[in-house]
């Protein structure tokens, strides 16, 4: 199925066939190249939008050659910048609109009806698409969805974004409560509570975490990331605070507030002494030369991926490893200033989030006069109370998320997408045109 999806300046009257003329040119350029396939049209035009939609479905796929085969992947995905490319390659020639109509943004999906997606195409390379077993399931966002979400930003003044799990999918770093999070495999993290109390668990915490290390920071911010910094360096956004621990706001260029702490960085819970994951990693690589060894030989390969020893990455940096790897002889270092216990400068489960970070997203909840949770279910009560409070004190609230959060009863815009798709296009919005092309 391929799709086109583009906005007029001005529809109306005489525009609305002027713009039904441009697109069966379009089309008809397009059958002309693709006889061999067969192939049927279907488009319509809506107050200001224009949907077209090409379906390749008259052969089954072995009634083609390999050639041909080849020529049409089963399963491909490109973003505007390809698009040109795509076109000219596919339909013999660039397929544009003159006069009015202008494009907000191209996307494509190509499907032979009759078989299921191979492995043997991969799409161009996109931090978005890099484990597609970390993000759920959802279909592309809707004209109409980009042009509410836009409108939510453009007339909001001081407008606050909260960010989950959801934004990290993309990048490989899975989540917790989807249909594909970390729960749906009967995993549990640590909570605050085991990690205290038991040597045992704090062993098989670090572990993990030292064996799943080079994996997590090799995770690269995804296309919503930069949209988010984009919109905050351009003043759009006042304030942002993340659940997230990896730091993946900062690398984009953000700055958020990060509710639940960092994963970067290490710290004695009986001193309250500091310092970086890095060298915290140097000292276990010191202590734990044989682990230091393995890991060096492990082929991780990317970000999500779990092929090595069965390996799974998690939410907050670790990896699931089988117990006979760390339970004996791991070495865990102590603090250097006191001899105390280190722990990752996180809120783990059944710990509360620091009062002056607490009260400090409070505040901003209550001051915004609108509020944008992205991928986020709000399960934690952390989270979950600051979109209560702005919703209470008068701001306007939307959630983009997939799946149902625990706001839905009261939050009036709702929006079932993934970040990385939905985010680009509603900061292009407007500002993307397609050249014209004489047809």
């Amino acid at each position: 199925m391929l799709w086109f999806y583009g906005t007029a300046n001005s529809l109306g009257g005489e525009e609305d066939s002027n713009v039904e003329r441009w697109v069966r040119q379009a089309m008809a350029v397009i059958s002309n190249k693709s006889t061999m396939l067969g192939t049927r049209f279907s488009f319509s035009i809506h107050h200001s939008s224009i949907a077209m939609s090409l379906s390749f479905h008259s052969h089954s796929p072995s009634s083609l050659s390999p050639s041909d085969r080849k020529e049409l992947p089963r399963d491909y995905f490109f973003q505007p910048r390809l698009g040109n490319w795509h076109l000219t390659r596919r339909g013999g020639r660039l397929i544009s609109f003159k006069g009015c109509v202008k494009f907000v943004h191209t996307t494509c999906r190509i499907s032979i009806p009759g078989t299921s997606p191979g492995n043997d195409v991969k799409p161009p390379s996109n931090n978005s698409f890099r484990d597609k077993k970390a993000v759920p399931d959802a279909d592309p966002p809707s004209i109409k969805d980009v042009n509410l979400l836009y409108q939510f930003f453009d007339q909001s003044t001081k407008l606050m974004v909260l960010t989950g799990a959801g934004i990290s999918t993309e990048c490989g770093i899975p989540d917790y409560r989807s249909p594909n999070g970390a729960y749906s495999t009967g995993f549990r993290p640590i909570t605050h509570q085991e990690f205290l109390r038991s040597s045992r668990a704090r062993r098989r915490y670090w572990a993990r975490s030292y064996a799943g290390w080079r994996r997590f920071t090799a995770a690269q911010p995804s296309a919503a990331h930069r949209a988010l910094a984009t919109l905050e360096k351009a003043g759009r956004i006042d304030f942002m605070i993340t659940q997230n621990v990896d730091r993946l706001h900062h690398r984009a260029g953000s700055n958020p507030l990060e509710l639940h702490g960092t994963v970067y960085t290490v710290i004695c819970i009986d001193c309250g002494h500091s310092f970086s994951r890095s060298l915290f990693q140097d000292q276990l690589k010191e202590l734990n030369p044989k682990w230091a060894e393995a890991i060096e030989n492990l082929d991780h390969g990317d970000p999500g991926s779990d092929k090595s020893f069965g390996m799974k990455q998690r939410p907050d940096g670790d990896i699931e490893i089988d117990e006979k790897f760390w339970e004996e002889d791991f070495v865990l270092p102590t603090c250097q200033k006191c001899n105390g216990v280190l722990k990752p400068e996180v809120v783990f489960f059944g710990d509360n989030v620091p009062k002056d970070r607490a009260d400090m997203a409070m505040e901003a909840s209550k001051r915004c006069d609108a509020l944008l949770v992205l991928g986020s279910s709000l399960m934690t009560f952390s989270a979950f109370r600051l979109v209560r409070a702005a919703h209470e004190a008068g701001a306007a609230t939307a959630i983009v998320n997939i799946g149902e959060t625990r706001a839905d009863d009261f939050v009036p815009l709702k929006i079932n997408a993934r970040l990385g798709e939905i985010l680009p296009r509603v900061l292009n919005t407007g500002s993307i045109t397609v050249p014209a092309v004489q047809l």
